[in-house]
């Protein structure tokens, strides 16, 4: 099934370009907000976008021109989407990944590859190869049941301790706090939760970290790589609420260092396109990788407005094996805060005020239902006094929620 939103210049949903085009179509899987998004940042460049959705209501499907409905899952529409596109990309890592070999073979570019995206599919292979790379992260491995993750906490339990509380994780699928337990002590309910799925399941230590950080990259075909400036993230009930670019009080030091083991560790997996690194900022001074993202980010949504290049357009641009763009800081400080809705559903109404309380506030919203906790979409601010940008950032972000009122 084929359908679209809208059209160029008065075409029919998912009718032919017209006139002759010869520039290239990205196919994106996923109809999300971040492809809505992508899909903005490359209509300036002239790329045309076809859109493989679960709906035509989807976030990206309500705006793009070429959009197929079907199941990512199946090999058969996977294929099908992927006749006429010069090079397939995601704007969510669950694409099984012997599909994704599937269409290499069949000669159609996926980027990032396979080899390079089950890395952030399946966090126990993550795990492994930044083990052998000696890249610094929680003490973790795989465990198969409550006795086993009491096992693991002693493993790393100082003298006289339990070594609780532990982590646990499902290896593939869990994103925003979904598939996470906190497991406190060896009778914890929690501890036996995470198995009754039947799924793989990886432990680690419950670091004790000061702050969480991310290190956003983006890497071409041909090796070429930019890194943006390192962010603060802070989370809400394991939310991603605030982002702060670049981090505050982060040391030069640390901060090119963070850098530098983003860049690794893009190159040693073979990344193309943007890679996110969720890092623990400990409160020894160590910096830890938490999660890998390969796609563009939520810690990364600040560069819209507060960076020369965009992490949207430069993923665009890696994909397409472009130059990639300048990701340095257009001011001082950007504020990014998530909008999530509540019980208030009708946002629009709340942009008058906030338009006309913050003339320099941008407004990015996905086109999502609102429902209590789901990310409908962002604020960005910038410009050199932090408070004041932090302030205006969460005012706007709770009055269009409907948490704040005046």
């Amino acid at each position: 099934m084929s359908g679209g939103a809208g059209g160029a210049g008065g075409a029919l949903p998912g009718a032919p370009y017209p006139g002759p085009v010869t520039f290239p179509v990205v196919g994106m899987v996923g109809g999300g907000q971040l492809a809505r998004m992508t899909h903005e940042a490359g209509i300036p460049l002239g790329i045309r976008f076809r859109l493989l959705s679960d709906g035509p209501q989807d976030s990206a499907a309500q705006v793009v021109n070429d959009v197929v409905v079907g199941d990512y899952r199946d090999l058969d529409t996977l294929r099908r989407f992927a006749q006429g596109c010069d090079v397939i990309t995601f704007d969510h890592e669950h694409v099984p990944t012997e599909h994704l070999r599937t269409l290499e073979a069949d000669g159609i570019p996926v980027r990032p590859g396979p080899d390079a995206l089950v890395h952030a599919q399946d966090k126990g292979v993550m795990r492994a190869r930044l083990g052998e790379l000696g890249i610094p992260a929680p003490r973790n491995r795989i465990v198969s049941g409550p006795e086993d993750v009491a096992a693991f906490a002693r493993e790393g339990a100082p003298e006289g301790g339990d070594g609780f509380p532990v982590v646990l994780k499902t290896v593939r699928g869990g994103y925003d706090g979904k598939g996470v337990w906190i497991v406190r002590g060896a009778d914890d309910p929690n501890a036996a939760e995470p198995f009754k799925a039947g799924v793989a399941v990886l432990a680690e230590e419950k670091v004790d970290f000061a702050r969480e950080l991310a290190a956003n990259v983006v890497r071409s075909p041909h090796g070429q790589a930019v890194a943006y400036p390192v962010v603060e993230s802070i989370q809400v009930e394991g939310v991603c609420d605030t982002v702060i670019a670049p981090a505050p009080g982060l040391s030069e030091e640390a901060a090119v260092h963070a850098q530098q083991l983003a860049l690794r560790i893009a190159h040693e997996l073979g990344v193309v396109g943007h890679l996110a690194v969720e890092l623990f900022e400990t409160r020894d001074g160590r910096v830890l990788v938490n999660e890998l993202a390969m796609r563009p980010h939520n810690s990364g949504h600040w560069t819209q407005d507060g960076a020369v290049t965009s992490q949207f357009a430069n993923h665009v641009r890696a994909v397409l094996d472009l130059p990639l763009g300048d990701p340095r800081c257009r001011a001082r400080w950007t504020v990014m805060a998530n909008v999530l809705g509540g019980d208030y559903p009708d946002m629009y109404s709340a942009y008058l005020h906030c338009m006309a309380r913050d003339p320099q506030l941008k407004i990015h919203m996905y086109g999502k239902g609102v429902k209590p906790g789901r990310k409908v979409g962002h604020v960005n601010v910038y410009g050199d006094d932090l408070a004041d940008l932090r302030e205006r950032a969460a005012h706007a972000a709770g009055y269009l929620r409907g948490t704040i009122t005046k």
